[in-house]
């Protein structure tokens, strides 16, 4: 029987758009990202891979230029919805910066991405740090140092982290 071979009489590129598709409805990826996952080996429980061909290099350009033309795939459109993803999660701008380049998103549209989005850095900080170390900052210089060695591994910059005090009312 044929049970055991996923449809043969589907083309490669058939099967290559079905994986994109099944990829791109769980969440939105960036070209690296999808381009990835479309040139990673199939995994099946149970199967040594040997028997799997691989996709053609040209499939995978194919695929990548139907997602494009039909606007699934939008580097500038990930990079705002990730920013403002990362930010509602409590991450400052240099950490989610960092996390853009390793999803293949170039640096200029990263930069214009952060330009967009207009999200006040110095209020999430705040919040965050509150939420952490409760309503009164500490003030004492140890306990302060602590809070922003907190946000600097946040991805916040150290003038947001200042502001916070600076706009501090005892």
């Amino acid at each position: 029987m044929s049970e055991s071979n996923p449809n043969p009489r589907r083309s490669a590129y058939a099967r290559l758009l079905d994986k994109a598709t099944r990829i791109l409805a769980m969440r939105d990826h960036s070209e690296h990202e999808l381009r990835r996952k479309l040139t990673a080996a199939p995994t099946f429980p149970g199967s040594n891979n040997n028997d799997q061909p691989g996709f053609t290099p040209e499939d995978i350009e194919k695929v990548i230029a139907w997602c494009y033309e039909h606007r699934w795939l939008d580097d500038a459109q990930f990079a705002a919805r990730f920013i403002a993803s990362r930010s509602r999660k409590g991450y400052g701008p240099q950490r989610i910066r960092q996390e853009l380049q390793q999803k293949g998103i170039d640096r200029a549209t990263g930069e214009a991405a952060m330009m967009d989005c207009e999200i006040e850095w110095q209020a999430i900080a705040r919040e965050i740090a509150e939420r952490k170390f409760g309503e009164p900052l500490p003030t004492e210089w140890k306990e302060r140092a602590k809070v922003q060695r907190f946000l600097l591994y946040r991805g916040f910059f150290m003038e947001d982290i200042q502001g916070i005090y600076r706009n501090f009312a005892d």
